[in-house]
């Protein structure tokens, strides 16, 4: 009975001269992906012709309550409040210990 190991170290790409089957693989893989890139090319190719040179400006509805040059005052007018002045920050406060 094989074990896995011997499975997983069976040489199956025919690095001798029966049966060999890496070389005729990688060329079968080599073409195909060449084709299908050169039917993709074509396929692109053809969808952009069908475009109209320039697009129509494409401008929307207006909206009776939309303002897009304004923007709003996010504070609503209202000044910062300044924090009071005899709060200690980082540096001013005690340590206990």
């Amino acid at each position: 009975m094989l074990t896995t190991a011997q499975v997983l170290a069976e040489n199956n790409f025919g690095d001798t001269r029966t049966g060999g089957l890496a070389g005729p693989m990688g060329l079968f893989l080599i073409v195909l992906l060449a084709t299908a890139t050169v039917l993709l090319i074509r396929n692109m190719n053809a969808r952009l012709r069908r475009l109209p040179d320039r697009f129509p400006q494409q401008t929307g509805p207006a909206e009776p309550g939309r303002t897009d040059a304004t923007v709003a005052d996010p504070t609503d007018g209202t000044a910062a409040q300044k924090s009071p002045t005899n709060a200690p920050n980082g540096s001013q406060q005690r340590r206990n210990g």
